[in-house]
């Protein structure tokens, strides 16, 4: 790769990773990864505890991602890479369904009062008035879904992960969360369950050996082989630039602050993060608009049985309001692991921000909490608690508030005019994505680098529209 381009990657999760490993396999460009933590993945790594590979949360590789990232990930991880059953269930008035909903599932557990509701919905969706005012994500979900899912099932349940009324929330977050816009498409995806009707992927998913940040370990291993350098710990000080373009990054690391100077600089850290580092500083105006962004926080709780199995599920999904937690998934369960004997562990996805009132409270406090959610919910937890574990994420999810769409447009489209920057991954374009949309991103950045180290705007442009059709895949 001698000649070719330098290219500075701020963050070592899955887009940075991803952006590496495309690099240095196609020769495009010689390649520093700064990363602050000490291994790659970000949110998306593993970690063991207890012997139990463990991720941030649920976390799973996808069918539906773009066929060329399949096929690299197929390569990379071989045998590791294993096709798994989804096999969840989410609470709903009282009961547990199959999620992925499954046809004869819905028909014999769904409360019939709830089932008739829908199917009411249904029928009357052509008379039912659209509602007034300004269009937010209730509106949306309303108008296409109707009142008895809306406020049975999405509306508690954003307000649960996102902490807001969801009349606050804005129309792209149902735009991208939401991929079934209508009753009769949500019966039409589970009619694609029915047997016969099912493709070989059809409710499956991909899921490594040793956890999902087997994906991005791997994949950062490969980008290693091929010449990428990664500098871990590598502290980011400031984003230096020279009028509208960006001449440098400066590190502080083991020993002292390294300039970092390259043709293009890829950032996948937060948008907001990466604009608090230019130096010279940006216009006020949009500074201020950074500071209106927000992101919302996650604790992951994890608990440890002595016992082999809590329940055969991958996944169990709360909706409701009733239980703090909006997600717990059982690890062992999604890479079908033997072993350790005598040990499960639960992890619990606990929207929460800092300042909040589980935010700082103890693990053991948290722990004694979980396990009264779950008896509470008629999943008692008879076995004995080794002790609980927890992981705090302060930026876990982009919050779309009504006016997050102007601050944003002011904050990128201000990033988006330097030279010699390129900002995209889940936290650099502030999207509710899921990692195999992060692949895309970073393949599309890597396309667009040209041999003399600038970046094709025209095909980023171009790219930028089909990332505006990512849909999250739960």
């Amino acid at each position: 790769m001698t000649g070719s381009p330098e290219v500075i990657i701020l963050g070592a999760g899955p887009a940075g990773v991803a952006a590496a490993h495309a690099l240095t396999k196609a020769g495009k460009a010689q390649v520093s990864v700064l990363e602050r933590a000490g291994q790659a993945g970000g949110n998306s790594t593993s970690f063991q505890i207890e012997g139990i590979w463990c991720d941030y949360g649920s976390h799973r590789f996808h069918p539906v991602a773009d066929p060329k990232v399949i096929a690299d990930v197929k390569g990379l991880l071989g045998e590791d890479l294993l096709l798994q059953p989804r096999h969840g269930r989410i609470r709903l008035g009282g009961r547990w369904i199959h999620f992925p909903l499954k046809p004869l599932d819905a028909l014999l557990r769904l409360p019939p009062a709830f089932a008739a509701s829908l199917f009411g919905d249904m029928a009357l969706k052509p008379f039912r008035k659209r509602r007034d005012g300004a269009r937010s994500f209730s509106s949306v979900l309303y108008d296409g879904l109707g009142p008895t899912i809306s406020e049975s099932f999405y509306f508690p349940y954003v307000r649960k992960l996102w902490g807001l009324d969801p009349d606050k929330l804005a129309v792209t977050l149902a735009e991208r969360r939401v991929s079934s816009g209508s009753v009769g498409k949500i019966l039409a995806k589970m009619l694609r369950m029915l047997p016969g009707m099912k493709g070989p992927t059809t409710g499956r998913f991909y899921y490594p050996r040793k956890g999902f940040g087997q994906i991005t370990g791997t994949m950062a291993e490969a980008s290693e082989r091929a010449g990428a350098r990664y500098a871990f710990g590598a502290d980011i000080l400031r984003i230096e630039r020279e009028g509208s373009r960006v001449t440098a990054v400066v590190t502080r690391g083991p020993e002292g602050e390294v300039r970092h100077e390259g043709a293009q600089v890829f950032s996948t850290i937060p948008l907001t993060a990466a604009l608090r580092l230019m130096d010279p500083p940006a216009p006020d105006e949009v500074i201020k608009a950074a500071q209106a962004i927000r992101f919302r926080g996650m604790i992951l709780v994890y608990l440890i049985l002595k016992t082999d199995q809590f329940t055969e599920y991958d996944a169990h999904y709360f909706p409701e309001l009733s239980i703090p937690i909006s997600r717990m998934s059982e690890p062992k369960n999604y890479n079908s692991a033997a072993g350790p004997k005598g040990l499960t562990i639960l992890c619990a996805e606990l929207p929460c921000d800092p300042g909040e009132k589980w935010w700082d409270m103890s693990d053991a406090e948290l722990g004694r909490h979980y396990v009264q959610w779950l008896n509470g919910l008629g999943l008692p937890v008879r076995c004995e608690v080794l002790r609980c574990e927890t992981r705090r994420i302060g930026q876990a999810y982009p919050v779309y508030d009504l006016d997050y769409q102007k601050h944003f447009e002011a904050v990128d489209g201000w990033l988006s005019s330097l030279d010699g920057f390129l900002s995209f991954g889940r936290q650099g374009l502030f999207a509710h994505d899921n990692t195999h949309h992060a692949f895309a991103m970073a393949y599309a950045a890597a396309d667009c680098l040209r041999a003399d180290g600038t970046i094709d705007r025209a095909a980023w442009a171009a790219h930028r529209a089909e990332f505006e059709h990512h849909r999250v895949e739960d």
